[in-house]
């Protein structure tokens, strides 16, 4: 799969990371095969073992940083130049999605969060990710965690725009609510 990007060069087609489901079973290391009319689901052909996978999404939380009224992108590790996102990352155990996205923020950008609100949930089904976008906004000087990333950005509010991908859907929403205020 690829999406267009449109660039001051003109337009190029990338290749984006997609979900492949496991081909081998978490228990026994065996191969897994899908089960007719359960698309979410894969057995195990060991006979000695049998057990079903679950394809569940996996729940990430995003953040829309607003420092100084400007909006911080950041560009991950191995990204295109010409690509900016919001801030994601994984839930740990025990934590709730607002707590992952404080401290996603905090671990990547060094900034302390001061309110968050929920903006909302999306489906990105090339992933298999469950996206849950907060609007955060925050204060302090950004310390860039350089092992996650490469670099980032600040737009003006009035010049960010979503994307058509990913967490964009989140962009897109949150502008529409900062319009209806």
């Amino acid at each position: 799969m690829t999406i267009r990007l449109a660039s001051p060069r003109g337009v190029r087609h990338m290749p984006v990371m997609a979900y492949e489901p496991p081909g081998h079973c978490g228990f026994c290391g065996g191969v897994l095969a899908p089960v007719a009319g359960k698309p979410g689901q894969r057995l195990c052909r060991e006979p000695a073992c049998g057990k079903i996978t679950y394809l569940s999404p996996v729940p990430v939380v995003a953040a829309i940083v607003e420092r100084r009224g400007q909006v911080i992108l950041v560009r991950g590790l191995g990204w295109p130049p010409s690509w900016y996102g919001l801030v994601t990352g994984f839930l740990e155990p025990e934590e709730s999605p607002e707590a992952a996205a404080r401290r996603e923020v905090r671990e990547e950008l060094g900034l302390a969060v001061e309110a968050s609100r929920l903006i909302g949930v999306y489906a990105f089904s090339r992933m298999n990710q469950v996206i849950i976008a907060y609007h955060m906004p925050a204060e302090g000087e950004i310390a860039l965690d350089r092992s996650e990333l490469e670099d980032f950005k600040e737009v003006p509010l009035e010049k960010l725009r979503p994307w058509n991908f990913g967490t964009g859907e989140a962009v897109r929403d949150f502008l529409a609510q900062r319009q209806r205020r």
